[in-house]
């Protein structure tokens, strides 16, 4: 009676006695079987350990590796290899990291028949996951009627320059998206016709020629001047956080607030460099009841930093003072020159609140799936008018510090200019049912801001019917036969009117602006792309514009967030990623 060897274990034994009983071929032993084939792995694992840990012939296989091994089919191979690319895409993991001895060791553990793909594989499923979404993007892109950019600039550990250029459109359902398009690297030096020609040719390659409204970006001269007018189709719009921070250093600059910073800073930098001196934090704040937290360094380019160090310095002054006063863990040297004066410790806490309603601005004005350009002109208004202003029990130096950053701020955001009611954060603004009122302006700019908007539907009604006229024109030369001759009263009162007096768009758009500004305004807490969701049909112009608009950032700060996942793709184990690695990984991360 022969049988079909289905398990390993039958390399070593043979039926006998009519199938009633096994032997072992190793030792010739006999055993008794009943269709199991478990008293014969414990036969092999027991008694001949020695072949199980690796004392085999040359180029025979353990027992244990044949034992162990299942069936992995190809399906179930598939699956784990897509897994362990969305791994590497999701977590940003090395390439190299499949041909890890730990890695691999894992993977045989889990799934002993899987063959774990070699690093150049796993590059090329990469390669061709990257080719498909960004095909499945360009088919999402195709359809939007507008769409906005935002950019930036930065370094990477290998010392090569990056730009980084996202996407921001709304879709048909109202819903706000955002994409990475590209980072790539950037050679040459920058410059404002380099910068151009690069924002141009990404604009070009995605198919969005004619369709950006906007472009978002930093106040830096190069980047400003690559979005002039004469260099790319769209307007530029400088990032509110940028310069509100540009606003606070000159406030900070020009009330003295500098020396106090740099002295916080100096104490910070001691508890994170000394482990005895954080150690003996840790254990005031226990004694103390106080929370458990970390000291905070500022950072001048990174926004509110200031603010976040001078809130925690003042949570834990007295658990600070108490370790700077102890001897055994801070010299008197060190102690004298740490020590913050009585002073700087008042002006730490008399900033608190003003810092912390910038701080607020920030955040609002940088949330990506909200919509945010439509805040920057009520938010300026707001700082510079109320939160700005002088308060009774104001300090010298806050009062300094307020009156500064009023008017950087206002200088910067151009309040008084006269192409205000043009620029696409106050057209935002006039398309956000929240703002429409627009009742922070005066009242002559009020006027002026909606008679831009009566011209911009206007304008987007004419282009809308030029279009429909002109593919109506093509559809009806084609079968179109001589048109019968008017006569009588009918001729002669299109003569005198006009053939268009029937016509009546223009006081149609008219109309709709009218009613859109005096239907009452949305509630602050409610979402203007929902709302215009709901009403789009009673304002059908107005909406197309507030599709161009509202999808546009009122920060940089999409494109700057690729930093930190950049700073994790390009770091000291993976410096010899090409740029077109680092695009393709990006991409994946950012797109998921």
């Amino acid at each position: 009676m022969k049988r079909a060897k289905r398990s390993a274990v039958w390399d070593h034994f043979n039926i006998v006695n009519l199938g009633k009983e096994v032997k072992c071929s190793l030792c010739n032993a006999v055993l008794k079987y009943n269709s199991s084939t478990s008293s014969l792995s414990y036969h092999l694992n027991t008694v001949h350990a020695a072949l199980l840990h690796g004392t085999s012939a040359p180029g025979q296989p353990k027992i244990t590796a044949t034992l162990g091994r299942r069936a992995c089919d190809e399906r179930r191979a598939e699956g784990i290899t897509e897994r362990i690319c969305s791994m590497i895409e999701r977590d940003l993991m090395p390439i190299n990291t499949v041909d890890g001895a730990g890695f691999q060791d894992l993977i045989a553990f889990l799934e002993p028949g899987y063959n774990t793909p070699s690093r150049p594989s796993i590059t090329s499923r990469l390669e061709a996951r990257y080719e498909k979404k960004k095909g499945e993007l360009k088919t999402k892109l195709a359809t939007t009627t507008a769409v906005a950019l935002t950019t930036d600039c930065w370094t990477a550990l290998t010392t090569e320059s990056y730009i980084t250029v996202t996407c921001h459109y709304t879709d048909e359902n109202w819903q706000l998206k955002s994409a990475v398009l590209v980072t790539t690297n950037m050679s040459d030096r920058h410059t404002a016709d380099n910068l151009a020609d690069k924002l141009n040719d990404v604009v070009e390659t995605w198919g969005l020629s004619s369709r950006v409204t906007a472009c978002v970006h930093d106040n830096a001269r190069n980047i400003v001047q690559a979005n002039n007018p004469t260099r790319v189709s769209w307007k530029s719009v400088a990032c509110f956080a940028h310069t509100l921070n540009l606003a606070v250093n000159d406030g900070f600059a020009a009330a003295g607030i500098s020396r106090a910073i740099v002295a916080a800073g100096r104490l910070v930098k001691h508890f994170h460099h000394s482990t005895i001196a954080a150690k003996a934090l840790e254990e005031k704040q226990q004694q103390m009841s106080l929370p458990p937290h970390r000291l905070i360094q500022s950072c001048k380019t990174r926004w509110n930093s200031v603010f976040d160090m001078f809130q925690r310095l003042v949570e834990q002054r007295w658990a600070v003072s108490a370790v700077l006063s102890d001897r055994s863990v801070t010299k008197l040297a060190d102690a004298r020159t740490l020590e913050l004066r009585d002073d700087y410790w008042q002006l730490m806490e008399d900033m608190a609140p003003v810092l912390g309603t910038l701080k607020c601005a920030t955040t609002v004005m940088s949330a990506e799936s909200e919509v945010s350009i439509s805040n920057t002109y009520p938010i300026t208004f707001s700082l510079i008018n109320n939160h700005l202003g002088a308060a009774d029990g104001d300090s010298q130096k806050v009062a300094e510090f307020k009156e500064r950053v009023r008017d950087s701020l206002g200088e910067r955001m151009k309040i008084k200019s006269d192409n205000l009611d043009s620029s696409t954060p106050m057209v935002a603004t006039m398309l956000d049912p929240r703002h429409k009122h627009l009742g922070f302006l005066p009242p002559a700019t009020r006027r002026s801001a909606h008679s831009k908007l009566l011209e911009l539907a206007t304008a987007e009604r004419d282009s809308v019917t030029a279009t429909g006229a002109a593919a109506a024109g093509d559809d009806v030369n084609t079968v179109q036969t001589a048109a019968p001759q008017l006569h009588g009263s009918t001729s002669a009162m299109s003569l005198l009117l006009g053939e268009t007096y029937s016509n009546a768009h223009k006081g149609g758009v008219e109309s709709e602006v009218d009613m859109y500004l005096k239907d009452p305004p949305a509630l602050l807490e409610q979402n203007p792309t929902c709302w215009w969701k709901v009403n789009e049909g009673r304002f059908p112009t107005l909406a197309k514009l507030a599709k161009q608009y509202l999808c546009t950032p009122g920060t940089s700060v999409p494109s700057e967030r690729v930093f930190s996942a950049a700073g994790l793709t390009v770091n000291r184990l993976r410096t010899r990623l090409t740029p077109d690695h680092v695009n393709m990984l990006i991409f994946l991360n950012k797109n998921i």
